[in-house]
């Protein structure tokens, strides 16, 4: 595994790579780096700089972190305790929902997109989606043509992450089939839900994108253990944040731990990694700080081990067990003109 340095925003950024250069196969590589918290067109710019890095190297795809875009606001609690709301946290709500952007009609997507097409690569990107004044986080999906495919939401924020984030239906499960193979993605602890990943093997998932927060060490086993269960290569990709990434205090406190903090701390450590359908590591997983995890992916290994454990075909038991996916989209309010077959909804 070659280490491969570059200058990027006047530190270097450390490209990972295991490259086999085989013409069979797909380069990809995952984005392990910080948002410029509350400041998307910064973050947009350093998206740029980093796809084109990756681009460099010969990636055809590249994977960025959970809510790249618009930010992951680790260790804010936006002043909520039972019952009760501060003024402080409510401004809190303010500024990260100005820092999410709409989807697809915005600007940023149109930015995300043409950077897609001017490094020509296939590119999956974590963002805060904007619809009204409820926010998502998403997992948008762009190709090498500089074309918009789709979005996942994620369906199940974690713990305090319900407090910020609505939840995804079943209509935004998409697994897109491309000239570089088939993708799709689960959000953070998404990728716990059996029923979930039982989904996205059944959509025929070959490249399995798994951007995420979690930085612990038993994350990596969670990313074994998809790609063996669904013979898919697993993509994750997570942020490198120090204390000083985020705003410092007053305005913006890590609760119950910004006494402990100096502007150097680690508070996410990243762990990036990219995994074959065998189990074996491929490239990472990395926690020594931002990083391009580069790996060449021979899809013809997901033959290899399905003619062994293919989860919902040959070693599936339908008469015994199987799932329904509810996959129309879910709306709270349709408004039905009189006199009309046509409904008109208020979520699109």
């Amino acid at each position: 595994m070659a280490l491969v340095s570059q200058p990027v925003n006047e530190e270097p950024l450390f490209a990972e790579v295991d490259m086999a250069g085989d013409s069979s196969t797909v380069r990809a590589t995952v984005v392990q780096a910080s948002t410029v918290f509350y400041d998307t067109p910064a973050t947009l710019d350093k998206a740029e700089r980093l796809l084109a890095e990756a681009a460099s190297y010969g990636a055809q795809l590249v994977v960025f972190p959970e809510a790249f875009i618009g930010g992951y606001p680790r260790g804010s609690t936006f002043g909520i305790t039972i019952g009760k709301r501060t003024p402080k946290g409510n401004e809190e709500f303010r500024k990260y929902h100005a820092a999410a952007i709409d989807v697809p009609g915005s600007p940023e997507v149109y930015r995300l997109a043409t950077m897609a097409g001017k490094y020509k690569v296939y590119l999956v990107m974590g963002v805060i989606e904007r619809e009204g004044y409820t926010l998502y986080c998403t997992v948008l999906f762009f190709d090498s043509q500089g074309r918009y495919l789709g979005k996942h939401r994620k369906v199940m924020p974690t713990a305090m992450e319900r407090i910020i984030w609505g939840f995804g239906d079943g209509s935004t499960i998409p697994v897109l089939e491309t000239p570089i193979g088939k993708i799709g993605a689960a959000i953070c602890w998404e990728n716990r839900m059996p029923l979930l990943r039982t989904a996205l093997y059944a959509k025929g998932i070959e490249i399995y994108c798994a951007p995420t927060a979690d930085a612990r060490d038993v994350w990596q086993a969670s990313m074994t253990h998809i790609a063996l269960e669904g013979g898919c290569f697993v993509l994750s990709a997570n942020q490198f944040c120090r204390r000083k990434d985020y705003p410092p205090p007053p305005e913006y406190v890590f609760s119950d731990t910004e006494e402990d903090l100096t502007p150097d701390s680690i508070v996410c450590a990243g762990g990036s990694v990219i995994i074959s359908p065998s189990g074996t590591v491929l490239a990472g997983p990395n926690f020594d700080g931002e990083a391009l995890i580069s790996a060449d992916l021979d899809l013809g290994d997901i033959a290899r081990e399905k003619f062994a454990f293919d989860v919902v075909g040959h070693y599936s038991r339908p008469d015994i067990l199987n799932l329904v996916v509810r996959d129309h989209p879910l709306t709270p309010v349709t408004f039905t003109s009189a006199g009309s077959n046509k409904a008109e909804s208020s979520a699109k």
